[in-house]
């Protein structure tokens, strides 16, 4: 856990979750050269989530680096009781990700590397379906994509300059 300081001293508490470390290898005409890939996804589990591809010679070295670039890419979720306020869709090269929300209970329903951007973004209750790729960073770039897409009714209805009844009812 990291504390992390934001516009005017306030902190968030972030959490870090490792999703992948794979070992990479360029071959030249004189050797192979080996280093380490990593992605990690950090959030405070209140609306606030990042992600973090890192590369180094040594493995704990590209985690760092790959936490660090998750805490320069926070983005805002809206988050309704635990769960999102609409059905939403998003598409990242060859994955495409569909997220429900879900009653009260439900949990998250959903594939490895989507729960884990899921729990980091504070979602108790999704129902997700992972289509197409299954490549970690094209899901987990589409599921950011999908929730930074997400409004909630009070941001609707400000950008159309009407009543939050009026939105509802048509």
């Amino acid at each position: 856990m990291e504390k992390k300081k934001k516009g005017r001293n306030i902190s968030v508490e972030l959490r870090e979750k490792l999703v992948g470390v794979t070992r990479v290898c360029k071959v030249t005409k004189g050797r192979r050269y080996f280093s380490f890939s990593a992605i990690v996804i950090k959030g405070n589990e209140k609306g606030m989530v990042g992600y973090g591809f890192g590369k180094s010679k040594e493995a704990p070295d590209a985690i760092h680096k790959a936490g660090e670039k998750a805490k320069k890419s926070l983005c805002k979720v809206c988050i309704s009781n635990g769960t999102i306020p609409h059905e939403q869709e998003a598409k990242y090269g060859g994955a495409r990700i569909l997220i429900k929300p879900a009653s009260d209970g439900t949990g998250i329903i959903a594939g490895g590397t989507l729960k884990a951007v899921l729990e980091a973004a504070g979602l108790r209750n999704v129902l997700s379906k992972s289509k197409g790729s299954s490549n970690p960073h094209n899901v987990i770039k589409a599921t950011i994509k999908a929730l930074s897409s997400i409004r909630d009714v009070q941001t609707i209805a400000k950008q159309r300059g009407i009543s939050i009844k009026k939105v509802y009812s048509g």
